[in-house]
């Protein structure tokens, strides 16, 4: 067990303005996180912390993590695409998702009524490591705006923080952008997100 999970526990992943307070996210979905936490460790894999939450790893290569998100508690699979996933459980982080899948909870009871469920999920997750199987993800599926790119022109700062945002939080953001029909709705939008691009957080984070 690592000791930075256990304050993770107490105080969340501390990446916006809630952490270590009452409104953190982390006391919301506190009793379901341990939970979680006690099945990830019960599968054998290394405990340790990675963009603050607790990231569970075979061999230095990441597996999965237990997080917490507004609404719900979560294990996400990195490689969740490739999971068989027959009890349809698995839910994408949204439209530009290539390889994360996150199996999602809202309640200790659900997580203890398929337990054993889960445990099936985690074991598959490594074995799928452990086999060296990879994604194939589709590259250039959409389009930078314009807008993007004009800010990008005048925040040299904003284009490099957004440049190193993992591919599915650069493509989450670009479909969002992208939405509106109107320019100025998309600057707007731009700009709305431009701290959470700075701060390295993704749309849906």
């Amino acid at each position: 067990m690592n000791p930075h999970v256990d304050k993770y526990l107490l105080d969340g992943c501390m990446r916006c303005p809630y952490g270590g307070t009452p409104q953190c996210k982390v006391h919301t979905w506190q009793r379901e996180l341990v939970l979680l936490r006690h099945l990830a460790l019960e599968s054998g894999l290394t405990e340790e912390v990675k963009w603050g939450v607790p990231c569970y790893t075979l061999g230095n290569k990441n597996i999965f993590m237990v997080t917490a998100f507004k609404n719900y508690a979560a294990l996400n699979f990195f490689k969740g695409v490739l999971l068989k996933d027959e009890a349809k459980l698995l839910t994408a982080h949204g439209e530009s998702s290539q390889s994360a899948r996150s199996l999602r909870f809202t309640s200790p009871d659900q997580i203890l009524q398929q337990q054993e469920l889960i445990k099936a999920y985690l074991q598959e997750a490594i074995e799928i490591e452990k086999a060296g199987l990879k994604v194939e993800f589709k590259q250039n599926l959409e389009p930078v705006p314009e807008e993007l790119m004009a800010t990008f022109e005048n925040h040299p700062d904003l284009k490099r923080a957004f440049y190193s945002l993992t591919p599915g939080r650069q493509r989450g953001y670009i479909l969002f952008f992208s939405q509106p029909k109107q320019t100025q709705t998309r600057f707007s939008r731009i700009e709305k997100c431009r701290e959470k691009i700075l701060k390295g957080i993704g749309l849906h984070d």
